[in-house]
């Protein structure tokens, strides 16, 4: 009985590991855009935090350096957490059953 048990087990997180995998091949494919300064200044990114572009509008380029690099991280940053959320509401679904301690992410 207990063998079974354990087969049973093993089987099971082999089972999540391979769900594990195709939800992080997903997540590699699933493009966020961060914003800042009213669409002026975008990141776009995977929710893998794969940068892929970055986007300023040209009325930004004569004005001041430090005002434009303040608005590209905080573009990143809107990014950043777009893409954590999301990576959290489809693990959410894969993770649903399971006794996770609280605060417990995944991805990891």
């Amino acid at each position: 009985m207990m063998k079974g048990q354990l087969a049973g087990l093993m089987k099971q997180a082999q089972q999540m590991q391979e769900n594990m995998k195709k939800m992080q091949d997903q997540l590699a494919q699933i493009e966020i855009e961060g914003q800042s300064g009213a669409g002026l200044v975008k990141v776009a990114m995977t929710c893998k935090n794969e940068v892929r572009r970055v986007t300023i509008d040209p009325s930004l380029l004569a004005d001041d350096k430090d005002m434009l690099e303040d608005l590209v991280a905080a573009a990143f940053n809107d990014a950043v957490r777009k893409a954590e959320a999301t990576a959290q509401e489809k693990m959410s679904g894969m993770t649903a059953g399971l006794p996770l301690p609280p605060g417990f992410k995944l991805p990891f």
